[in-house]
Parts: C-alpha cells; sequence; structure tokens
C-alpha cells in the first residue's frame, strides 16, 4: 500500500491494549481511558440475470453471480488522542462501476488526531471541507463507492475564541492508492456575535485557498493529446491550479444569508460537449480546454412557528476541478458543488434526477413550508436548472399537503417536472421528458409497537413528436410496510411500467410490453444489529445520493445485509 503499510496499522491495534487499560464506552473520565467503539457493514448480492430489462451482459450477471463489500471500522480515544482505522473489502462488486466487476480489500481508512491547547493535529486520511465545498470537499460516499479522502497532514490553531486558521496538504484517494497530484490548502473562519434590541445578529465569515500541482506523467500526457489538435484549440497547459473562496453566514432574528464566491486560475478540463471541425465534418464531444472558473452561490431563509420560506440561487462557469485533468464524470473530483433542486423521497417523484453542472449553468429553487393549523401543513416548491440562453435543462413544480394526529399521518402532493434526458443520461436524440406525478401516503401507529404504512404513486409521461410516449413512458408504484417494534420491518413494493415507451425493455418480437419491478424486505434488528434480506428488480435511470448523481443500468437479484455498531 502506497501511503500506510497494513502490517504497521495493525501492530498499532495489536499492542495497544497491553499498555494502557481498556474500558467501554459509558466509563468516567473518558479522556484518561482508552475507548474502543466501532462499526461494521456488508452488503452481498446475488446476481440473477434477466435480459428483458436489461440486467444482463455484465460479468456479475454472466458468470461470476455473486459481489460483496464490506467496511470494517474502528475507533480508538485515549488521553486527548483519537485513532480511526477502517478495513475495506469488495468482491465481484459493482459499486465502483456498475457496468464492470471490482475486487480488491486493504486499509480504507486511517487517521491520528491529537489536540494540544488550541492547536490540533491530524494525519492519515482527512475528511473535511472549505465553505459549502466549491473549491475543495474531500468526504465519502460509501453508495456510489466515492472516497475523495485527503491522504496527508491537516494543522488546526484557534488564534482567538472566535477565530481559527487551518492549513492542509496531501494527495487524493483512489480507492487503495493516491492520486499522484499534490494538493495544499488554507482556510481561516470568524464569529462575531452582537446584540440589536431583543434580537440578536451572528456574522460568521470565512477565507479559504486551494493549490493544485500535477505530475509529471499527467502533463505528458496531456502534451501529448495536446499536439494533435488544430492551431486554434492549442494551448500551453499549467502545472498549478489555483482556487480562492470567501464565504459568509449572517444571521438576524428569523433571517439567515449564507453566500460564497470563488474563483479558479486557468485550468485544464475535459468539455464532453465540445464542438471540434475536422476536415469539414463537426464532431461533438471530449476536448481539452483551458479556462478560467468562477461560482457564486447564495441562499437566503425565513422560518418562523407558521411559515418557512428559502430562496436558494447559483451561477456556475468553468468550475471543473479535478485531481487531475483527465479524470472525468464523479472521480478526481476536489470540490463538490451542491445542486439546487429538491431532495425527492417517493419512487416515482425520484425517476428524474439532474446532476449539477461544472462548466456552465444557472440554477435556483424556492421553497416554502406554511403551517395552515395545529396538524395540516403545506409545502410548495419551484427549481430550475439551464445553460446560459438556451432552452431549459431541467423544471419542478411540487406541491405537498400534509397531515397529522396523535396515530396518523396523511401526505398527499402533485409533482410536474421537465428534465432534458438527451442531455443527463447521454441519449442522443431523446426528447424533453415532462412528467405528471401525483403521490399519496398514509402511515397508522396500531399500537403496541406496531405501524403500517401505505404509498401509491403514478407518473404519467409527454409524447414526442412521434406520438410515442418518452423515455419508459406511464408508470405506478405502489408499497406497503408493516412495523414490529423493535426488531421487525416487512415491506413489498411494485413499479409497474404499465404503458411502456419509446425505450422500455422488447421482447424477441421487438415489441415493448407492460413489465413489473418489484421488491420485497425483511429487516430485523436485534440490538445494534441489523439485518435486511431483500428481492429486488430495479429499473435503471440516473441515482443520486448526498447531491452525487451517475446513470446506473437496471438490477435483479437478492441482496442480504448486515450493520451493526459496538
Amino acid at each position: 500500500m502506497p501511503f500506510l503499510k497494513l502490517r504497521f496499522l495493525l501492530l498499532i491495534w495489536i499492542f495497544l491494549p497491553f499498555f494502557v487499560p481498556v474500558y467501554g464506552q459509558n466509563t468516567t473520565d473518558s479522556e484518561e481511558k482508552l475507548n474502543i467503539f466501532g462499526q461494521f457493514q456488508t452488503r452481498a448480492n446475488f446476481f440473477l440475470r434477466d435480459s428483458l430489462i436489461g440486467a444482463a451482459n455484465i460479468p456479475q450477471y454472466d458468470h461470476q453471480l455473486f459481489g460483496s463489500e464490506s467496511w470494517l471500522n474502528l475507533q480508538a480515544d485515549y488521553q486527548g488522542f483519537s485513532l480511526s482505522l477502517r478495513f475495506d473489502y469488495f468482491n465481484n462488486s459493482n459499486l465502483l462501476i456498475p457496468t464492470n466487476s471490482y475486487s480488491d480489500q486493504g486499509i480504507g481508512n486511517f487517521l491520528i488526531e491529537k489536540s494540544l491547547d488550541k492547536f490540533t493535529l491530524s494525519a492519515g486520511y482527512i475528511y473535511d471541507q472549505i465553505g459549502s465545498g466549491l473549491i475543495f470537499r474531500s468526504f465519502e460516499e460509501r453508495s456510489l463507492l466515492i472516497d475523495n479522502a485527503l491522504a496527508g497532514i491537516k494543522l488546526k490553531y484557534q488564534l482567538l475564541p472566535d477565530l481559527y486558521v487551518k492549513a492542509f496538504a496531501g494527495r487524493q484517494k483512489k480507492q487503495f492508492e493516491l492520486y499522484p497530484a499534490i494538493i495544499r490548502g488554507f482556510q481561516s473562519e470568524y464569529f462575531h456575535s452582537i446584540s440589536a434590541g431583543r434580537k440578536k445578529m451572528t456574522w460568521a465569515p470565512g477565507v479559504g485557498v486551494v493549490a493544485r500541482t500535477i505530475d509529471d506523467a499527467s502533463m505528458n500526457n496531456l502534451v501529448s493529446t495536446l499536439q494533435t489538435y488544430t492551431t486554434g484549440e492549442i494551448f500551453i497547459p499549467k502545472y498549478n491550479t489555483y482556487a480562492g473562496t470567501f464565504y459568509q453566514t449572517l444571521q438576524y432574528g428569523s433571517f439567515r444569508w449564507y453566500a460564497e464566491a470563488a474563483i479558479k486560475s486557468k485550468d485544464t478540463y475535459i468539455d464532453p460537449f465540445a464542438i471540434t471541425l475536422i476536415k469539414g465534418d463537426t464532431l461533438i464531444g471530449n476536448r481539452y480546454k483551458q479556462d478560467l472558473g468562477f461560482i457564486f452561490y447564495s441562499t437566503l431563509s425565513y422560518s418562523s412557528e407558521a411559515i418557512g420560506i428559502t430562496l436558494e440561487g447559483k451561477r456556475t462557469r468553468n468550475f471543473s476541478f479535478k485531481t487531475r485533468p483527465q479524470e472525468q464524470l464523479n472521480r478526481g473530483n476536489l470540490n463538490f458543488l451542491p445542486p439546487l433542486t429538491r431532495i425527492n423521497s417517493f419512487r416515482l417523484n425520484t425517476r428524474y434526477n439532474p446532476a449539477a453542472q461544472e462548466l456552465e449553468e444557472w440554477s435556483w429553487q424556492g421553497d416554502i413550508q406554511l403551517r395552515l393549523s395545529e396538524d395540516l401543513s403545506l409545502n410548495l416548491n419551484h427549481s430550475g436548472m439551464q445553460k446560459s440562453s438556451e432552452e431549459p435543462l431541467y423544471r419542478e413544480w411540487f406541491l405537498e399537503l400534509t397531515k397529522q394526529n396523535e396515530n396518523q399521518h396523511w401526505t398527499a402532493g402533485i409533482q410536474h417536472q421537465l428534465y432534458n434526458q438527451q442531455f443527463y443520461e447521454f441519449k442522443p436524440g431523446a426528447p424533453t421528458v415532462k412528467t405528471i406525478t401525483p403521490f399519496a401516503e398514509m402511515e397508522m401507529d396500531a399500537g403496541k409497537g406496531k405501524s403500517l404504512r401505505i404509498e401509491a404513486q403514478a407518473l404519467f409521461m409527454n409524447k414526442g413528436k412521434d406520438l410515442l410516449l418518452n423515455d419508459y413512458g406511464h408508470w405506478m408504484f405502489g408499497l406497503a410496510e408493516y412495523v414490529l417494534s423493535p426488531k421487525w420491518k416487512f415491506s413489498m413494493s411494485d413499479m409497474f411500467n404499465w404503458k411502456p415507451g419509446r425505450f422500455s425493455p422488447k421482447n424477441i418480437q421487438d415489441k415493448a410490453i407492460p413489465l413489473h419491478f418489484p421488491r420485497f424486505d425483511v429487516y430485523y434488528q436485534p440490538g445494534n444489529n441489523l439485518f435486511s434480506l431483500s428481492y429486488i428488480k430495479q429499473v435503471e435511470g440516473v441515482i443520486c445520493t448526498g447531491g452525487i448523481c451517475r446513470l446506473e443500468p437496471a438490477f435483479s437479484g437478492v441482496r442480504l445485509s448486515l450493520n451493526s455498531s459496538f
């Protein structure tokens, strides 16, 4: 392992208990005693081939038939020291690349932290961010197998009670290896509070700077590619790129305003929609470019007992910031661009998810929460996304009513979406999708730890110029969930493509047919352990987790999982 040797780390964990007294989590004087705790998570997939829905022609369905992922995380605290260690194991996993198989194992995370008065030192795999993450964010999104930890050193010093500075340097993690580019950064935040009559006002500004130096191998590869470009497309690439940001949070009474502005020096990136002319032919696709970048993000909110209002806006221009220019999509990202779209929870409401755009984007969102009475509330939401002076890429209008009392919780609403499927899913010629999705949910407390939840949804699709329903056409979805607290939960659902569209799966007669995508789940939770067994058929589509999106193929199989803490 290039950064930390497995044998060395295991020796630390094996011999540490012999030198200090070991105590459980609930002991007194915890800083003077060794506390060890951890979590274990595993997931096993048994793949069942179903060529009709597209669950085929990848190794797991064709011959491997089984895949799994496991994570064991241990943490120890002793006299101001904090030590964490995570072991990762992947066996024919489809998380890294959904259309391929990945197997490997090793130390996925290792971190030592020590606080000395006003000074904190961190060494190992570091998760952190500056501001909202526009210029730097190292994070893990396990369901997409994204782990952008910074392998290096972080120093933090509390200059004043309301002012701190922080500096870090290292290289970005790539599974069990490291990207060669060197990353370093600086951050400072200040907090100030004043009284203005009966109300209190707080102001928390911050600044950050990040620099990246790419390695010689990546530069040589880039130069070789640029030498094939025409005179008007070629440029001189730069080893070093710098990004800076200023952000602030101002709060006065019920009002809160956050704003962040970031800039990036000239940097090389891949434009997947670049237009290239070759001998009179027009080609659209990947091409290196080099430009300055900027982004502005702001959110303004007001909250009271009767009403809550949130307004958000973001403008992005050429802000792809990766550990090296050759990386694409979700790999090698040094930063995080928050999507300004509603986080939906119902299955058909989440069928179409727009990803935040790095190169060109205007986006906005408005949300209103109204408390109409003690047991009745209303939510109105609108969001949009588009490139400059072009047709809209995405629009959503959302209305939801919620009524609840001691034993029942009712939700009903409707959603309308406009989604540029050709742009977001790279499907040439796909018409813009327009949907209307009504939904309802009922949850009832039956007493003695028993509860029942039922969902019902429908998605109605528009037609293209050829009068065919777009994408997969019309859908219906139903779910029933029964809970026997504190140990058992049972769930069954079905997503039914009752009127297929232009991209729906076709049978051997090349005819689109109605298809069911059922799911059955059983959950068992004895103490700190949660077991689940699921049978799943899942349609292909864009999956978003934590604001990170990617297109995933269909899934068919049985899934067994375990989550445990100790």
